[in-house]
């Protein structure tokens, strides 16, 4: 029988919301939604929408809202692609650099707390399980 505290899936997905929540409570607007875009454009970068799709790997309407409500916001900057004028790169404005900044400190603290206890072996053996886990995921994923 199934049993969800054995289950791959069901752990990784409780620990994913736990980590959410986490980060949630320590940001003033309580809402990680942005974090992948957060993640990719904290460097100053410049992305087309579907490249950041591609980056935080969501479908683009996710992509879309998520980057509407960052612009409703005052998070993102949208400029002309010089290469592709039907196109508009995306980069965070000055407020959107701050939330970022905030954002990444919050997930730093929670995996500092998240992996608190675990010995540096420990934590290379996690990480390594993990990237497995991932990789046979993608892998499944292919096309056969």
């Amino acid at each position: 029988t199934y049993q969800r505290h054995e289950s791959a899936g069901y752990l990784t997905n409780w620990a994913g919301r736990l980590f959410v929540r986490a980060i949630e409570r320590r940001l003033a607007g309580g809402n990680a939604g942005p974090m992948p875009v957060f993640f990719a454009l904290a460097d100053g970068s410049r992305l087309s929408q579907s490249a950041l799709a591609r980056w935080a790997t969501v479908e683009q309407p996710t992509m879309a809202y998520t980057l509407n409500r960052m612009e409703r916001d005052g998070l993102i900057e949208r400029t002309p692609d010089p290469a592709d004028r039907r196109s508009a790169l995306i980069g965070l404005s000055k407020l959107g650099l701050q939330r970022a900044h905030e954002a990444l400190a919050a997930g730093m603290e929670v995996n500092g707390i998240a992996l608190s206890g675990f010995n540096p072996a420990e934590r290379d053996a996690f990480f390594g399980m993990l990237k497995r886990v991932a990789a046979n995921l993608e892998r499944d994923g292919e096309p056969g």
